[in-house]
């Protein structure tokens, strides 16, 4: 803490009316920078419902870097588990022969261009990754972009971006002439160039006071077109679903052992690189990405706009004082009842007076169970208060075949949201 790596967290936390506690005082909300349910299990074993914890159980399974990197899929550049897939490297090699590689391990250091030749194949925790070649370049620079994704619920799934903001960083030289020795062409490290010190972006960012994303989308929208633009955002947002829908099942189960889910919340920041071409690749996704502005002290605004945004999403960052959320319904009634989650009238009172069968009976107001009937006045508050934040999954309409492959909780929250959106265009974005 004193090196003041959570200091916007706490600005935010105050602003709200919040005071720092311990473990063992009432507390509602347990911040924690690491993996809480080892170190802090005991804590988190039998939570009150309205405790809250920035995390969720199994959340490794994407934030680990060789598991998120050994993930078969389009956007994520082709790797191998050392020393399990050697084997299979090599075999790949043959084929790829003008292919650059890089080694990674799950703390993301040393990262280095090196021949097959120089590679250690050996080392434990380690992967060989295929490097993006001819990246995106502005003003000769390479630069990712990182965006602060939010899950707040498992089954049913539910995930969110911060959709006003986005952390651009440029790597501290530029790209030509390539050097894979000199790691600061092509990796972004601590001492990254900022866009307010890019020349072609700085008049945008700072003088105009466009955002980090709309100074960038300017930027690639001016030198290609604007559906290019968009285009590359809507591949930025399909490719984090992906992740958390292959990974669906894992999340699930690592948190069977809780009686519910509904205490936890996790923020993500997931770091994409462009090719020439502005297609997008995914390196990582940060657990408790750093939100501090010691570096740079510009980045404060961004900061706290993303922890301000990311606590009203989860019900943190509220009107209403915590004592009156830890107790008396007609409070609770207040801010959403059964009358604000009600759906399909029509389709109820046909369908559904004499029986619950069907499934789209469940989510009327007489078949609604406990459970559900909490779900849905969850997703109602995260609708009411998402601020900059947009909703990825789920998406308001879906095809009858991606439809039917969803699980069954996630049926029934895609059917509520086509309902809502049906009275309420804004639960239609």
């Amino acid at each position: 803490l004193e090196s003041g790596y959570l200091q916007h967290v706490f600005n935010v936390f105050e602003r709200l009316g919040y005071v720092n506690g311990s473990p063992f005082s009432d507390w509602e909300v347990l911040w924690s920078h690491d993996y809480p349910f080892v170190s802090l299990s005991k804590h988190v074993s039998d939570l009150k419902p309205y405790q809250k914890v920035n995390h969720f159980p199994g959340s490794g399974y994407i934030t680990n870097k060789a598991s998120l990197a050994s993930t078969n899929m389009p956007f994520i550049p082709k790797a191998f588990k050392m020393p399990e897939e050697k084997k299979k490297f090599l075999e790949y090699v043959n084929n790829h022969q003008d292919t650059m590689w890089v080694k990674k391990g799950n703390h993301h250091r040393g990262i280095e261009i090196k021949s097959v030749q120089e590679l250690d194949l050996t080392q434990k925790g380690t992967f060989i990754q295929e490097y993006v070649a001819k990246p995106y370049l502005i003003d000769g620079k390479k630069f990712d972009i990182g965006i602060y994704t939010i899950l707040t619920s498992i089954n049913p799934l539910r995930l969110y971006i911060v959709n006003g903001e986005v952390l651009v960083r440029f790597c501290a030289k530029k790209y030509h002439p390539f050097d894979p020795k000199t790691k600061e062409q092509y990796v972004v490290g601590d001492n990254y160039t900022p866009m307010w010190q890019v020349p072609s972006l700085k008049e945008i960012f700072t003088e105009m006071e466009f955002s980090f994303k709309n100074t960038l989308h300017y930027q690639i929208s001016n030198k290609t077109s604007e559906n290019r633009a968009n285009q590359m955002w809507s591949d930025i947002e399909e490719a984090i679903l992906t992740v958390y829908k292959d990974k669906e099942s894992k999340l699930i189960e690592s948190a069977a052992k809780y009686k519910t889910t509904r205490n936890f919340f996790e923020m993500v920041r997931f770091d994409f690189v462009l090719d020439e071409d502005l297609n997008v690749y995914l390196m990582e996704a940060n657990m408790s990405p750093n939100l501090s502005s010691n570096h740079f002290k510009e980045n404060k605004r961004l900061y706290e706009h993303v922890i301000y945004n990311m606590l009203g999403l989860v019900g943190i960052g509220r009107s209403v004082t915590s004592h009156y959320h830890r107790s008396a319904d007609d409070v609770q009634e207040m801010l959403v009842s059964r009358k604000d989650i009600s759906v399909f009238p029509e389709f109820c009172i046909k369908h559904c007076l004499q029986s619950c069968l069907q499934l789209e009976c469940k989510i009327c107001s007489h078949c609604l169970t406990t459970s559900l009937e909490s779900t849905l006045k969850t997703a109602y508050l995260e609708h009411m208060n998402k601020g900059s934040c947009k909703r990825l999954f789920p998406p308001i309409m879906v095809g009858d075949k991606v439809f039917q492959s969803l699980k069954k909780t996630n049926k029934l929250m895609q059917i509520w949201f086509i309902g809502k959106c049906r009275h309420n265009p804004s639960f239609c974005i």
